[in-house]
């Protein structure tokens, strides 16, 4: 038995095979020789190879590739992981420690802003909005923590709510880097995936961090070189076409709550007063713009940011757009709130028990979770984060379908999204 299980490799290939090399030091003995020195973290490469240098994205091919062994005989021609090389490029690029290597058809993200699991190593609380020190690699910046999504109970795994991270809790929290940083997925290359906080007066070491996602650019690489170009006819000469104000109301909930039917429901009240209206449904999203996304956490985080902005575009067009999306987690729906103005993002909460949403299971999707053929199902294998300032809260246990519209239709009326007309026309308007 040892003699087949000794020569097997314990690391997965296809973790380990992109090549990354953080740049420790540049090594410049004389005007002939420019060098980048440091350790493979993952991959191989090879002399001739094409890499990009980021954040700048400079591109170049590798020129020669020098060890130590190799100072006295041949230099290799190629470098792998965990091996120490200096590397030479054939370009005369601005590279300076803490800059990342990579093949240049296969990159890591550059982003200023990130979701991670953070340990917090402090007696001193996680502060939100206090400035630290962070060590990603080879490269030294500085981050601030901008929001405690959840945080972790270490006995039952169960996520809660928090605003704060104690000593030894762990939490996700969203950091935003004050300069661009590379950095993977942890799951994917834990070299370049992890990080760790420094508190900037007592030089301690507070937290260790583990990339989730970029939450700058959760799919690909962001593109630099786009500008937005303003249209000369503007969302409020749409609107003032449609004679209304345009909006975006959010429903979220479990599965089988009854957000499609009430969303339906109220686009079909809102078309017969005669408003423009669209209605973006969780499962025909899914069908064509998001159809390359599963049910993960980080799927349902682009999931929901892809929707908010595609219904940040309709609203531009001057429509009521109306989502119903289950949208578990609370930080993305801040999220999405977030690409907004104020007042235009309205989140209607369909407030209906677990137990009475496994009852109702229109889909048999309850069902089928519970017995382990739907894996991260809300509500039973992945959590569901209520708000906590819904602007609207739909009682669907005790509030009919029509009820619920006339609710919602009144909300309307009273922020000023309809007309006085409408209000009066519908008997759930005041």
């Amino acid at each position: 038995l040892l003699g087949h299980v000794e020569p097997v490799d314990a690391h997965r290939v296809d973790e380990f095979d992109r090549f990354r090399f953080p740049v420790q030091y540049v090594n410049r003995p004389d005007r002939e020789f420019r060098g980048y020195s440091g350790t493979v973290a993952s991959g191989s490469v090879r002399v001739g190879d094409e890499v990009m240098v980021l954040p700048s994205r400079r591109r170049s091919r590798v020129r020669r590739i020098v060890t130590f062994d190799g100072q006295d005989g041949e230099e290799p021609r190629a470098a792998v992981r965990h091996q120490a090389v200096t590397l030479t490029l054939e370009d005369e690029l601005d590279v300076t420690r803490g800059d990342l290597i990579a093949l240049a058809d296969d990159t890591p993200s550059v982003t200023d802003l990130v979701d991670a699991h953070v340990v917090w190593m402090s007696d001193e609380p996680l502060t939100v909005g206090k400035l630290y020190d962070v060590k990603v690699g080879t490269k030294t910046t500085q981050a601030v923590v901008r929001q405690v999504q959840h945080r972790l109970d270490v006995e039952t795994l169960a996520t809660e709510p928090s605003d704060r991270l104690e000593l030894n809790e762990i939490g996700r929290c969203r950091l935003a880097f004050t300069t661009p940083v590379a950095v993977d997925p942890y799951k994917a290359l834990p070299e370049t995936g992890s990080f760790v906080l420094i508190d900037r007066i007592s030089n301690a070491t507070v937290a260790a961090g583990m990339v989730i996602r970029s939450a700058r650019e959760p799919k690909g690489v962001r593109a630099t070189n786009v500008v937005w170009h303003e249209s000369k006819v503007t969302r409020e000469v749409r609107a003032a076409l449609k004679q209304q104000t345009p909006c975006v109301l959010w429903f979220t909930g479990l599965s089988g709550a009854g957000k499609s039917t009430i969303a339906n429901a109220l686009e079909q009240r809102l078309a017969s007063l005669g408003h423009h209206t669209y209605l973006l449904d969780g499962d025909n999203v899914r069908h064509g713009l998001n159809k390359d996304l599963g049910f993960t956490d980080e799927d349902r985080v682009e999931n929901i940011r892809r929707i908010g902005e595609v219904a940040k575009l309709f609203v531009d067009a001057g429509l009521i757009v109306i989502t119903a999306f289950i949208s578990p987690f609370r930080s993305d729906r801040q999220m999405a709130r977030e690409l907004f103005e104020a007042g235009q993002f309205i989140e209607v909460f369909v407030d209906t028990p677990l137990e009475v949403a496994e009852r109702r299971d229109p889909k048999g999707l309850y069902a089928k979770a519970r017995t382990g053929l739907i894996k991260n199902f809300t509500g039973i294998d992945s959590p569901y984060e209520r708000p906590t300032g819904a602007e609207i809260v739909l009682d669907t246990v005790e509030e009919d379908v029509e009820s619920a519209v006339r609710t919602v239709v009144g909300v309307l009326n009273q922020r000023g999204f309809l007309s006085i007309d409408d209000a009066l026309d519908d008997p759930g308007g005041q």
